[in-house]
């Protein structure tokens, strides 16, 4: 308990003199996160950003399947980025690692006071001052989202990338998320309180998948990509680089691939 609320008193600390009160400095660092990611990311094929939470032990069974789903996504051509923690992280990480000859195992980690120590898995790893700015490098080079049970950080970065595909501001089809008994009191609450009262649409609940079967998240992930490839085309923005890093995928394969059979 001590030791929580001096990391408490730390982060507070930190905040007022960062944020409240308006130093010019702050600026700087923010500016620095973001020319960071941006320099050491932007270049990055397809990828897919796996969430969830640093407790989990490495015996625990979302641990595996998040092994088991980075790997195999990682053997078909995709980069996996995660927060470059522990627990489901690093299992992330691990799995993407097992095939670092073909894709990068992406790491962003964050600075804190009681310091999150970067799991070893990683061909790529970078540190932010702020959480702010790692949630968009977390979002912004993915093509998909899994989400696997976590606490709170978790929760925000499932409700984050919910909003940001919700009102167009980020790309992508469905959110994964992983943990049926895990979060299934959480979709009852979402179609029986907010579907119910017309506080979102059934499209909105559509964005969303539960599931615990891993070969089909990878099917899934594969399928889109034409699909967002295409949509990317027929708005004539197949110039874009965002487009040119999704065409990298093809460049040793058959473009079917992208495709589910």
């Amino acid at each position: 308990m001590e030791r929580r609320k001096a990391v408490r008193k730390a982060n507070t600390k930190r905040y007022v003199q960062d944020i409240k009160s308006g130093d010019v400095w702050s600026v700087f660092k923010i500016i620095a996160d973001f020319v960071q990611g941006f320099d050491e990311l932007g270049e990055l094929g397809p990828s897919v950003t796996i969430f969830g939470s640093a407790r989990s032990k490495e015996d625990d069974l979302y641990y595996k399947k998040a092994l088991e789903l980075s790997s195999k996504l990682a053997a078909n051509g995709f980069n996996i980025i995660t927060g470059g923690g522990p627990g489901i992280m690093e299992a992330a990480n691990r799995g993407a690692m097992r095939h670092k000859d073909q894709v990068d195992s992406i790491g962003l980690n964050i600075e804190l006071p009681e310091e999150q120590v970067a799991n070893p898995f990683t061909t790529k790893s970078l540190r932010f001052d702020y959480f702010f700015s790692r949630k968009v490098m977390l979002v912004k080079y993915a093509m998909a989202y899994v989400i696997f049970p976590g606490g709170f950080g978790t929760l925000d970065e499932l409700f984050e990338s919910l909003t940001l595909t919700q009102t167009g501001k980020m790309m992508g089809g469905r959110i994964f998320v992983v943990g049926e008994e895990f979060y299934g009191p959480l979709m009852s609450f979402l179609r029986g309180s907010l579907l119910e009262r017309g506080m979102i649409g059934e499209a909105d609940m559509q964005m969303l998948c539960l599931t615990d079967d891993i070969d089909y998240i990878v099917r899934e992930i594969k399928g889109s990509l034409r699909e967002q490839m295409s949509e990317l085309e027929d708005d004539g923005l197949d110039q874009t680089k965002y487009y040119q890093s999704l065409s990298s995928y093809f460049s040793n394969r058959n473009i079917d691939e992208g495709r589910d059979s």
